[in-house]
Order: structure tokens, then C-alpha cells, then sequence
């Protein structure tokens, strides 16, 4: 075997930078969909996300087999080696990461210079210094991959006791693949254009109303308005008024009901609180009959005078805000109005024409 001291060998090879490309894509595409499957409680993008890393690395794994089958065939060469220097880079565990700088000389081949790293033990790292003579193994068609042999064989071990050795000119072979400036920006372009890929695949569930849907779950919805928000779930409905806007205003009560009820037929109520800028509705339970009232039939033309009747019980002349709440639990529906101010409170009751039953103050 003829190897010719300090070449270096080749590491970006156009398969090698390929492979970082394509696992750049993997970890952009991925990452980008388990997130914006969660984001959104997609289960198409979550699933995606988990499987693309699981299908690659099968697909990888079967692609190298025969090339690892073949280099699992083939024996590797053992040698002896001199420490020319080691540097400890980092480690907190009993195993101490090692860089050494090696001769390594073959029996049947000229000496040549190589850099490993390797993971020593932090009782034997004494038993390693510079000039001491090791037994190494390496691959024959890749004599960058030496490793020492800590439990060499006893006519190894007694070679590498007694031979001396010479240092080997350099510059010194890696066995560390460096990524490069070329790799690394090819890695990073293929992590780029991979969640690009996933962003553009399914922009429709990420962007789209459907994916703004889904985040707020399939019973609920919600809609806005320059002047009003509307929000309605299966229990609840509330509309809360822009700044200048009032309950009070002719129509505005009717209206903001009806946008509640659109398109639910004759779908029942338990209670109706209205405020000055806000309606909440409470919805009879589905599959009840008969229970609560109809908020449509509400007299909306009469809520100003009761609001105003309540009012004037207070012993002061500004109120600071007013309640109205429309029940119909009991059976028949009953209008309860709650005026608060500097005053005190005033109340006012009132059947479901809007008929005053009974007033009060304090």
C-alpha cells in the first residue's frame, strides 16, 4: 500500500456536499411543519413534520448500505503511531474528548502525519503523552480514520514498548470532517428552501381562513366591523360596540341581537344582559326544547324609557353606567334593569312587553 505522506484527503466530495443540501431541506422542512402544524392543530402538517426526518434517515440508511457493507468487509491495517502532541477539547463526563497529532508508520508504507479526536478516560489519560509510541487501526483505503487501540494484542503492545519512531513531515491528515464555507452555505440554502417548500405547500392551512379557523376550534367564530365585534360559540354570543356607540341608539340593540341569532332559526335564550356598549347572550343547552325565550321578542323599543325610569330614582343626576338583564329561566321572561351612579343604585322591574312592575332606590 503506497500512501503519500501529508495528503490530505477529500472531503467535499460532490455526493458530501449533496448530502448536506438535502439535510438542510430536512431539518428546514420539517422543523416548519411540526410547528406550523402545532401552530394551527393541524394534524396533516404535525405528522409531516415527525415522519420527513424518520423517511429520510430510511431512505439514507438503505442508499449507504452496500458502501458500509463494504467497508465493514475489508480488515483494517494496524500500525504503530508517536504522540506528537494532544490537546483535551472539552468533556464534563469520565470520558475527556482528545485531539491528538499522530505519526503513524505502516510496515509497508511510508510514515505520514494525522489528526484525530477521541475520547479518552480521565484515569488513563495519563498513560498519554508526547513521543510515546501507540498501536493504531485504520481503514487501508482511508488512513485518516486511526484510532488507538487501547487493548492491543500482546506482540503489538510489546512492539510498541521497545520500537522508537521519527516524526513525520506535514501538514497533518483530518479524520474530522470540517464543513467549510462551501458545505455550510449549501446546508444552510437547502434549510431555507426546504421551509420555504412547506410554507408554500400549505399556505392555504397556515395563511388561509380556513387555518384561522381552526386555531379558534370548530365552535366558535368571530367576525369585526369598524363599529362592532361579534363573537359566538356554542353557549355564548357577544357583541361589544365601537367608541361613541350605545346600546341605547335606535336600532342598535335589534341589530346586534339578530347578528347573534343569523342563520340559527329560533335558537332559545336563558338570559340577556345588555350594558351600555356590550350584548351577551346565553343560549339554551341543544337538544333542549321549550327552555328559555326567543331574544328576538325582546321590546327593544321600550328599553331607552326603562333605563331612563330607572334613572330616575337616583337621589343624583349622572349615572355612571346601567344593566339590563332579560331572563327567562323561570318560564316567563322578566326585564331586571340596574342603573348605578354617584347616588346610589336604582332599580327597576318590568315584564316582557316592557310593562314597569316595580321600581326602587338607594
Amino acid at each position: 500500500m503506497t500512501i503519500s505522506a501529508g495528503a490530505p484527503p477529500t472531503h467535499h466530495t460532490p455526493a458530501g456536499l449533496a448530502r448536506g443540501f438535502l439535510t438542510g431541506g430536512v431539518i428546514g422542512a420539517s422543523l416548519t411543519a411540526f410547528i406550523g402544524g402545532c401552530v394551527v392543530e393541524k394534524v396533516t402538517l404535525i405528522v409531516t413534520g415527525l415522519a420527513l426526518p424518520a423517511v429520510y434517515g430510511l431512505v439514507f440508511s438503505l442508499l449507504t448500505l452496500p458502501r458500509r457493507a463494504r467497508e465493514a468487509a475489508v480488515a483494517p491495517r494496524t500500525a504503530l503511531a508517536m504522540i506528537e502532541s494532544l490537546e483535551a477539547v472539552g468533556g464534563e463526563t469520565s470520558d475527556v474528548p482528545v485531539r491528538f497529532d499522530l505519526t503513524v508508520a505502516p510496515d509497508d508504507a511510508p510514515a505520514y502525519r494525522v489528526e484525530i479526536r477521541q475520547d479518552v478516560n480521565l484515569v488513563e489519560l495519563s498513560d498519554y503523552r508526547p513521543r510515546r509510541v501507540v498501536v493504531v487501526a485504520y481503514p487501508p483505503d482511508r488512513p485518516w480514520k486511526a484510532r488507538i487501540v487501547k487493548r492491543p494484542t500482546p506482540e503489538w503492545e510489546e512492539r510498541a514498548a521497545t520500537e522508537l519512531l521519527d516524526s513525520a513531515p506535514g501538514p497533518a491528515m483530518k479524520s474530522e470532517n470540517p464543513e467549510g464555507l462551501a458545505g455550510g452555505l449549501l446546508t444552510l440554502l437547502g434549510l431555507l428552501l426546504g421551509t420555504a417548500a412547506v410554507l408554500l405547500l400549505f399556505r392555504a392551512d397556515l395563511f388561509g381562513s380556513g387555518g384561522s379557523g381552526a386555531s379558534r376550534g370548530p365552535s366558535s367564530s368571530s367576525s369585526s366591523s369598524s363599529s362592532s365585534t361579534t363573537t359566538v360559540t356554542s353557549a355564548t354570543g357577544t357583541v361589544t360596540l365601537g367608541p361613541g356607540q350605545s346600546m341605547l341608539d335606535r336600532g342598535e340593540l335589534r341589530r346586534a341581537v339578530e347578528s347573534l341569532t343569523r342563520g340559527e332559526g329560533r335558537r332559545r335564550a336563558l338570559t340577556v344582559v345588555v350594558q351600555d356598549r356590550m350584548l351577551t347572550v346565553a343560549f339554551s343547552p341543544t337538544g333542549v326544547k321549550g327552555a328559555g325565550f326567543d331574544p328576538r321578542s325582546l321590546p327593544y323599543d321600550r328599553v331607552p324609557a326603562l333605563v331612563e325610569k330607572a334613572r330616575a330614582t337616583l337621589r343624583a343626576d349622572s349615572p355612571r353606567s346601567w344593566q339590563l338583564t332579560a331572563d327567562g329561566v323561570s318560564g316567563s321572561l322578566t326585564l331586571r334593569v340596574v342603573v348605578t351612579g354617584a347616588g346610589g343604585t336604582g332599580t327597576l322591574e318590568a315584564d316582557g312587553r316592557g310593562k314597569v312592575l316595580r321600581r326602587g332606590g338607594s
